[in-house]
């Protein structure tokens, strides 16, 4: 195989496995099941505070 062979690969089937590939991680982010678990990755830096962060960072 020459270069000629592989960039015309790379420049049809990659590409196109590559868009599915995207395609395939944007439905599944954006899939009905999924809401609850981003909202929960969301709200992980505001998990156990229950007070603001300069009294925590002087311990008192």
């Amino acid at each position: 195989m020459d270069y000629h062979i592989l960039r015309e690969i790379a420049d049809s089937w990659v590409l196109l496995a590559m868009f599915g590939f995207f395609v395939v991680a944007i439905l599944w982010a954006y899939r009905p099941g999924s809401r609850a678990t981003h909202k929960d990755a969301s709200q992980v830096p505001f998990r156990n505070e229950d007070r603001p962060a300069s009294d925590m960072e002087t311990g008192k």
